[in-house]
C-alpha cells in the first residue's frame, strides 16, 4: 500500500522540542522532493520546510529558521522535522508531503500548484504552558 504515515507530536511546552516523523510504505523516497506542511486553525496550510536531493537545497520558513531541522533517512524511507524552540504560533496540525515532479523547494513549500503526490494523514502539535 502506498501511503505516508505520521507519528510524533503532542503537546509540548513553548522551548521544547518535538521530532515528527513521516514513514514512505509503497515506494522510495530516493528522487523526491519532501516536505512539511503546517495548517494552524482557522488558517491556509503552509510550507515549513522542503528538501531536494536532487537539487541539494533546502527551504525553511522564515519564522522556523534556526529552529526546525528537515532531514532524512535513506535505510528506513523515513523523513523528519526536529522542531526545537517551540513557540505558541507553531501550533497546527503538521502534514508530510512527497513530490517525483517538483523538482523545487521553493515550488514544493511556496507554489501555488505544487505537484504533491502522497499527504500524510496529519499530527498535531499543540504548543502551550
Amino acid at each position: 500500500q502506498v501511503q505516508l504515515v505520521e507519528s510524533g507530536g503532542g503537546l509540548v511546552q513553548p522551548g521544547g522540542s518535538v521530532r515528527l516523523s513521516c514513514a514512505a510504505s509503497g515506494f522510495s523516497l530516493d528522487s523526491q522532493t519532501i516536505g512539511w506542511f503546517r495548517q494552524a486553525p482557522g488558517k491556509e496550510r503552509v510550507g515549513v520546510s522542503c528538501f531536494s536531493s536532487t537539487a541539494a537545497t533546502t527551504y525553511y520558513a522564515d519564522s522556523v529558521k534556526g529552529r526546525f531541522t528537515i532531514s532524512r533517512d535513506n535505510a528506513k524511507n523515513t523523513f523528519y522535522l526536529q522542531m526545537n524552540s517551540l513557540k505558541p504560533e507553531d501550533t497546527g496540525v503538521y502534514f508530510c508531503a512527497t513530490s517525483y515532479t517538483t523538482k523545487s523547494v521553493w515550488g514544493l513549500c511556496r507554489g501555488s500548484s505544487p505537484a504533491i503526490d502522497y499527504w500524510g494523514q496529519g499530527t498535531q502539535v499543540t504548543v502551550s504552558s
